[in-house]
């Protein structure tokens, strides 16, 4: 268990250092140093309120992409460096690197909020800028205000794009993960429908000719002539067996132990590697029906879906099982649910499936505040 703890601790580390090292991480710690040794060079150097402010605004940066950073938390250590950044400006007007600090702000907004958002956040920020440097005295206050906005925007569009390639390419993970999930189903249920009709034409067509052989030597067997004949009663013995032998085959052809869901659903958790599905589905639980097959897979996408984008969970479980004659499929993150739940697009697609499927949704809280979805379907 100790060597399984330092495993994860260092699987960690190396997430983190990854998440460090992408460019646009990279990029904004090397502008921040850049900042702080050219702050040392500059009138009153590096001061305790200085190199405190440039401290907290690293701080919040590098805790900004961390795995299971929430929305409100994220737009939280937004506002602390754009505050940070206008205090910096404040406690240095005429050193002229301050201002930098904006305009690694502005790429994290364009990468974060909505464009509009955005763009009206920096605009009242620049005002702020420009009042500090009027009121610092600076000759040409708002000449430095429209240079940094164009820094500014510059990083802004590289950040909007930037993100939008990466939407563009989660997106394309989605589908292609949602394609194999259901061609796995479909390859499964093929089978299915392939074992079931081999099993149709050895019952129907090969049993009913070994019958009818049968029968016919039983009444070779009762004539006079061939009774005393040992090849016939073995001609008889050996017709029994097979007959027999085919309907074993016939019953094992019949006995599928279900479409391979599992499958299906890792095959759904791949592109997602920022959410560790668990997954456990008992060896009862099985599914035979592809429709019923198809809405459990969605439901488990949907949830999903919503444990990365809305919940900021790290952790998925899923779990199957069979009691009596129903099925439960129980769907828990370790994220943060809302105190009062709504049901959005997702959870009331989640809905209208189960409704279809003819089971029940029940959508509640887990101790931990995490959401946690029960269905069951009729079996």
């Amino acid at each position: 268990m100790a060597r399984d703890g330092r495993g994860r601790q260092h699987v960690r580390m190396r997430e983190r250092l990854k998440l460090l090292l992408q460019p646009l991480n990279l990029s904004g710690v090397l502008t921040w140093a850049a900042v702080m040794l050219a702050m040392r060079g500059e009138t009153g150097g590096l001061s305790g309120a200085r190199l405190g402010a440039l401290l907290a605004f690293l701080a919040a940066f590098l805790l900004l992409d961390q795995p299971g950073v929430g929305r409100r938390l994220r737009d939280a250590l937004l506002w602390l460096q754009l505050l940070l950044a206008l205090a910096m400006i404040h406690l240095a007007p005429r050193t002229g690197t301050a201002p930098v600090l904006l305009v690694v702000v502005a790429a994290q907004l364009a990468m974060t909020w909505r464009p509009l958002h955005a763009l009206l956040v920096m605009l009242a920020a620049n005002g702020v800028f420009g009042l500090l440097m009027v009121r610092a005295g600076h000759d040409a206050a708002w000449f430095m205000v429209a240079i940094y906005s164009g820094f500014q925007a510059f990083a802004a569009l590289i950040g909007h794009y930037a993100r939008s390639a990466e939407n563009a390419r989660d997106r394309l993970a989605l589908v292609n993960a949602d394609l194999l999930a259901t061609r796995a189903l479909l390859a499964d249920s093929a089978r299915d429908a392939e074992r079931l009709r081999v099993a149709r034409e050895l019952h129907d067509v090969a049993g009913h000719k070994l019958t009818a052989m049968k029968l016919n030597l039983r009444a070779l067997a009762t004539d006079p002539v061939l009774a005393g004949r040992p090849q016939v009663r073995l001609s008889e013995q050996l017709a029994s067996e097979l007959l027999e032998d085919i309907r074993n085959v016939v019953q094992a052809l019949r006995d599928s132990r279900g479409l391979d869901l599992e499958t299906a659903l890792r095959a759904l958790a791949a592109p997602l590697p920022q959410l560790r599905m668990q997954l456990h589905i008992d060896d009862d639980a099985v599914i035979r029906d592809p429709q019923l097959a198809e809405t459990v897979l969605r439901i488990v996408q949907e949830a999903m879906t919503n444990a990365a984008r809305h919940a900021g969970a790290a952790t998925i479980r899923v779990d199957l099982r069979r009691e009596g004659t129903h099925l439960f499929l129980r769907i828990a993150d370790d994220g943060q649910a809302p105190a009062l739940l709504r049901e959005g697009n997702g959870l009331a697609g989640i809905r209208e499936r189960v409704d279809g499927a003819g089971g029940e949704l029940r959508i509640g809280r887990g101790v931990a505040g995490n959401l946690e979805l029960t269905v069951e379907f009729p079996s």
